[in-house]
């Protein structure tokens, strides 16, 4: 049997999404919250990953994070508190795989509540990359490095110890680029990020 039968596949990868951003340069409004298809984007991100192949998912709120409970449907999400978001991504990254610890996850599969024109196809495309704790492997667009990511246990300690900014985990995946795997997904998923107003036009 391959690795990943006898570790219960995507049962050992827990989807992580990264949605605590207050929107600054929209305004102030959360990105979780903005509207998409009718419902706030953080529900599309969920149903993303879930859709992708990932049976858990959590999920890391800041700004605004009661109003997010409120008006956002995300049941059988674990919701993570994260009350240094205005530290940057780096602190939400630190918070979710912390919250990992102790669920048997093996793997972590993260993506970024502010990426809606990437689907279900790309995040299915990380997660069969997976082969253990030992796992790196990322999506890319044109052989460019992008989101999901997918980051085996063994490498948590040493991502949380550098994610500091918005510097996410660049600077270990700069360190162990050689170790990457990486997955097109270019003809399946547009990387764009909504960060600003001209940005909202990309939100249905």
């Amino acid at each position: 049997m391959t690795t990943r039968e006898t570790t219960g596949g995507a049962r050992a990868v827990t989807g992580l999404l990264l949605a605590a951003g207050g929107g600054r340069r929209l305004g102030g409004r959360p990105k979780a919250l903005l509207p998409h298809r009718g419902r706030p984007l953080v529900e599309h991100a969920v149903r993303v990953l879930r859709e992708g192949g990932c049976a858990a998912v959590h999920v890391v709120l800041g700004a605004q994070a009661d109003a997010v409970r409120a008006r956002a449907s995300l049941p059988d999400c674990t919701l993570v508190d994260n009350p240094d978001w205005e530290q940057g991504m780096g602190s939400s990254l630190r918070a979710g795989l912390d919250s990992l610890a102790g669920t048997g996850a093996r793997a972590a599969l993260v993506s970024l509540v502010d990426q809606p024109g990437i689907g279900p196809e790309a995040v299915a495309r990380v997660l069969a990359a997976y082969e253990g704790e030992e796992t790196l492997a990322g999506a890319a667009y044109d052989g460019v490095r992008g989101h999901p990511v997918l980051f085996g246990a063994a490498h948590w300690a040493g991502i949380a110890s550098g994610a500091t900014g918005d510097l996410g985990a660049r600077a270990y995946l700069k360190e162990h680029r050689q170790a990457i795997t990486l997955v097109e997904c270019g003809d399946v998923a547009r990387p764009f990020d909504i960060d600003t107003e001209a940005d909202l036009t990309h939100l249905e």
